[in-house]
């Protein structure tokens, strides 16, 4: 079992990669589908998005990545201009795997709307290695037509976390970002698939029902256009010693990470987020 460890993470792409971004493309939620299930993301853009991670400045753009082992490029290294593009060069990236849709909790689902799924697909992501064994996700959202590069993250969770979904009997899996638990839904409950969910929903899981009920009442009240999100309060979110829930202040060091993009649900996760922090945890079975 991986230990969960805190990564320098998250780096924009710069020198005109860096993009505002919106949430993935998905094709139709196919009728009669099972209830809370996510549109899915189509074959093609898939397909294209991955083209997108494949094009070379890309690739370069990652060799400098594992050669600043995932330090963003606002920060200075101990080693030169010189030395940083030949290791660079060594790091030799390359793709494995499939690029996956990555899933985060929906604020319609959370509100109690009707018929909403449980989650939305708001990027791509693709798991590359370096030479030295080294990995990062690189994420894809589609603009217009085109699916463009926005960010390069440390570690493989949105990947791996799929997989492990799919080899355990398939279902979609899913990240409730402010306690960065990662599920699965599957025959209509909500499994765990790291040490977070098992925390929220236990070592069985629970129904997409009781899901609902759980999130509505720790996010509720801090859904876009409530009293929370008007006051500006961003952060994470951390239950206390009694069982209650608490806002945590994005800038400190509590057990959770930092919201990306402020603390009201609703918000693409990728917006504005410059230079994220995210604790990491490699996948591990249920």
């Amino acid at each position: 079992m991986t230990s969960i460890r805190n990564a320098a993470v998250a780096v924009l792409l710069a020198a005109g990669l860096g993009l505002a971004v919106t949430p993935a493309a998905q094709a139709d939620t196919p009728a009669g589908g099972p209830a809370g299930t996510p549109a899915p993301v189509g074959a093609a853009d898939l397909a294209q998005a991955r083209g997108a991670v494949q094009d070379q400045a890309v690739l370069d753009r990652l060799g400098h990545f594992f050669a600043r082992e995932g330090v963003p490029p606002t920060r200075r290294l101990t080693i030169g201009a010189a030395e940083e593009a030949r290791a660079a060069s060594a790091a030799a990236p390359r793709l494995t795997g499939d690029t996956v849709p990555v899933y985060t909790l929906d604020a319609d689902f959370v509100a109690g709307s009707p018929g909403a799924p449980v989650a939305k697909a708001e990027y791509t992501a693709s798991k590359a290695v370096s030479a030295d064994g080294q990995v990062a996700s690189v994420w894809t959202v589609k603009q217009g037509e085109t699916w463009r590069v926005v960010n390069i993250a440390s570690g493989g969770d949105e990947t791996d976390y799929a997989a492990v979904a799919a080899g355990g009997g398939g279902g979609t899996a899913f990240r409730e970002p402010q306690l960065n638990a990662w599920y699965v839904l599957r025959a209509g409950r909500v499994l765990p698939l790291d040490d977070e969910a098992r925390r929220s929903v236990g070592e069985a899981g629970v129904t997409l029902a009781a899901y609902q009920r759980l999130v509505h009442q720790r996010y509720g009240d801090k859904l876009p256009g409530s009293a929370y999100d008007r006051a500006g309060k961003g952060g994470g979110y951390q239950p206390d010693a009694g069982g209650s829930e608490t806002a945590v202040a994005s800038g400190g060091g509590g057990a959770l990470p930092a919201v990306t993009a402020g603390a009201a649900l609703g918000a693409t996760a990728l917006v504005g987020a410059g230079l994220a922090r995210r604790r990491r945890a490699g996948a591990r079975r249920g």
